[in-house]
């Protein structure tokens, strides 16, 4: 028998938020993406997307999580302050150093999302 792997459901990182929805935003994403990736959001025209490192329009700075999976630019809800999240349940870039997780877990903290 195949072993299938679950995708991260909606919300199923968050460990706690704040009440009602003051954790959470909709955000307009600019990608079809998973439920708990890590997003930066362009400074131009203020869109989500993943969480680039190489970039230099805003993705290169953590700012939020992806609340449930996205299609490509529709208005989705992202944690975006005032959080609690389970790291292992997150998608961050592939390839990223240590030195570079750090700095975005600090962006995060910044906005009090805080990655356990």
């Amino acid at each position: 028998m195949a072993i299938q792997t679950d995708k991260v459901r909606a919300g199923e990182f968050l460990l706690s938020e704040g009440n009602g929805s003051i954790s959470r935003e909709t955000v307009m994403v600019a990608a079809a993406l998973m439920a708990g990736t890590v997003l930066g959001q362009v400074t131009a025209d203020g869109t989500y997307n993943k969480l680039d490192l190489d970039a230099s329009d805003g993705t290169e700075n953590a700012a939020a999580i992806l609340y449930a999976v996205s299609e490509a630019d529709q208005k989705q809800v992202a944690v975006v302050r005032l959080a609690e999240v389970q790291d292992s349940k997150l998608t961050w870039p592939d390839g990223m150093t240590d030195l570079q997780k750090d700095a975005a877990l600090a962006e995060l903290a910044e906005k009090y999302v805080i990655v356990r």
